[in-house]
């Protein structure tokens, strides 16, 4: 699969995955639509990507407005005609014991992460059946497969989009529609300085181990051979990722391992 002249829509490209995502399309000169919250931020990964390719789009999108996100597929369909591979990567994470959580850090990573990611797909859905063509590729974490200390909210909402995609890719099987979920481990990006933690503030710190992580460019290279090779799902990191096996084949395991496992 060649990635040269398909429309491409990335959330969270302002920064970490989403901008590595952005620079690796550009050069295979992929026509980008950049969406965060953060206009300046998505206008500077813009400027950057100029380099390699012209057809650069910036899309304002705050994945907390739902009522918003209709109206905004609507605006980008005019805009572009069709959509070839929608990346749904934005979203934010949390560093914080279940107990010390209050509900309204569950109810707003619930809200960003499950909730504004399936209403952009389902707004976006009706496009891609028209077309009787493209590619859905939700970006969750290994905590979308297994569950581990201080990111009890964040896991449930990773666990959400598995089950919702899971059951898309099924109700979609005769419409030439792929749904690709991608699981990364830890990457090196921002994601643990932006995290909230308990009480609803951002953690403000990288983690030891998010700091460790596979090399974010790195992890983007592999992440489209993965969308081009049309995967289904896969697990993307170092080491870490042989927790999602060891709960899968050997969970007594698991089961002792998982209290001890270092995740800050």
């Amino acid at each position: 699969m060649s990635f040269k002249n398909k429309i491409i829509w990335i959330t969270g490209a302002s920064s970490g995955i989403g901008e590595a995502l952005a620079y690796a399309l550009a050069k295979q000169e992929a026509t980008l639509i950049l969406s965060s919250r953060k206009i300046e931020a998505l206008q500077k990964v813009q400027q950057r990507c100029l380099k390699d390719c012209k057809a650069i789009y910036v899309q304002v999108l705050d994945l907390e407005q739902h009522d918003q996100i209709p109206k905004i597929v609507q605006q980008v369909i005019h805009q572009h005609g069709r959509i070839d591979l929608l990346i749904n990567n934005g979203g934010i994470s949390q560093r914080s014991l279940a107990k010390d959580t209050i509900f309204e850090v569950d109810q707003r990573l619930m809200n960003i992460n499950y909730l504004g990611t399936v209403a952009l797909t389902k707004a976006l859905l009706p496009t891609f059946l028209k077309q009787q063509e493209g590619q859905i590729v939700t970006v969750t974490s290994l905590t979308g497969v297994l569950g581990t200390p201080y990111r009890s909210a964040y896991a449930a909402t990773k666990h959400a989009l598995h089950g919702f995609f899971d059951s898309l890719r099924a109700e979609l099987v005769n419409d030439n529609i792929t749904i690709t979920i991608i699981s990364p481990g830890f990457i090196k990006t921002q994601v643990s300085i932006n995290a909230f933690v308990g009480n609803g503030t951002a953690q403000g710190s990288m983690d030891s181990r998010q700091n460790e992580g596979m090399d974010v460019n790195v992890f983007a290279q592999k992440m489209l051979s993965a969308i081009a090779k049309k995967k289904k799902e896969v697990y993307i990191g170092k080491k870490e990722v042989l927790m999602a096996y060891i709960k899968r084949y050997i969970p007594w395991l698991y089961y002792q391992m998982i209290p001890r496992v270092k995740v800050k």
